[in-house]
Order: C-alpha cells, then sequence, then structure tokens
C-alpha cells in the first residue's frame, strides 16, 4: 500500500505549483490594489491643483474587484496552509483516530463548497455578470467582477483534494505525525 502512497506523492509539484501561482496572483492584486488606491487618495487630494493627478473613474470598481479576488484566493490558499479556522477547544479529549477522521470530514466538507462554488459562481458569473457592465467601465463586463468566486472555488478543490489524500494516507498507514504540506 505504501508504493500506491508514494506514486501519488509524485504529484505534490503540481500542487506546489498550483499554489505559488496563486500566491503570485494575489500578490500582483495587492500591489495593483495599492498603486490605484494611492493614486486615486493623491488624485482627491491635491487633483484640484495638479492636473496630472485626477482620480480616475474606475479606480474604486477595479479597486473592489481586486479586493474579492484576493479575499477568495487567499482563503484557498489558507486551506493549503491549513490555516483556515479550525475549533480544536476538544481535540486534547479526543481519541486521536477521532480527531482524523473529523479532520477528513471537515476537508469533504469544505471540498463540497468548492464544488458548490465552481458551479453556482459560474452561472452567476455567465448570467448575472454577462449581463451588465463596471459603470465607469461600460466596455468591461461585470463578469470579472463575479468570476473570483468560481476561480476560489476550483483553486480549493485542488488544495481540498490534497489535504484529503493527506488525511487518508494519515489513516491507512497509521501515521501520528502531520504530513507536510
Amino acid at each position: 500500500m505504501s508504493k500506491v502512497f508514494e506514486t501519488l506523492d509524485k504529484i505534490r509539484p503540481a500542487y506546489d505549483w498550483t499554489y505559488k501561482i496563486v500566491l503570485f496572483i494575489c500578490k500582483i492584486l495587492l500591489i495593483g490594489d495599492i498603486l490605484i488606491t494611492s493614486y486615486a487618495v493623491a488624485g482627491r487630494l491635491i487633483g484640484k491643483w495638479v492636473p496630472i493627478f485626477q482620480d480616475p473613474s474606475w479606480s474604486e470598481e477595479v479597486v473592489l474587484t481586486f479586493m474579492s479576488y484576493m479575499a477568495v484566493l487567499s482563503a484557498a490558499l489558507a486551506i493549503r496552509r491549513g490555516a483556515h479556522i479550525r475549533m480544536t477547544s476538544f481535540d486534547k479529549y479526543l481519541p486521536e483516530i477521532v480527531i482524523k477522521i473529523l479532520d477528513l470530514a471537515a476537508d469533504i466538507a469544505v471540498f463540497i463548497l468548492g464544488i458548490v462554488m465552481t458551479y453556482v459562481g459560474w452561472r452567476y458569473a455567465t448570467t448575472l455578470g454577462g449581463r451588465g457592465f463596471y459603470v465607469s467601465m461600460p466596455w468591461l463586463s461585470r463578469f470579472w467582477m463575479y468570476f473570483p468566486v468560481p476561480l476560489a472555488g476550483v483553486a480549493m478543490i485542488v488544495f481540498e483534494i490534497e489535504a484529503i489524500y493527506s488525511h487518508i494516507k494519515r489513516l491507512v498507514l497509521k501515521e501520528t505525525k502531520e504530513v507536510e504540506a
């Protein structure tokens, strides 16, 4: 049985690359948020006197869109690191096998949430988002405002597959130490 896990462990670099790509996207979005917000604030403060610093009409909508991407994608990153919110107050009173099974059940529930986010989010993005446009950018579809939800759903599914695999590996091989992500 350990040969099966050794073979499946070879996929780990794909999860590492996915994590790095999502993290890179979050960093770029954060930099964009900071730059656009700084320019908008400068435009509001000194735009009256310096014509080059005018607050662009699109700044607020773009910043909010970037923030929605960062919020849901960083939640997916937290899944990979195991940094999501978790209740551990009873862990010291429960047998280790029960904790492992509860961890697996929680990750299966989050996996299902990822599927729902992908399916429902995609439907919203393509229907509701596809019908509207940004107020300040009438050429840009609101699809991009709704797209973070299915995108994060896919990232959650990928990272939950890895987490569920790790739980199953711990249960089958009866490991007591947490497998590193």
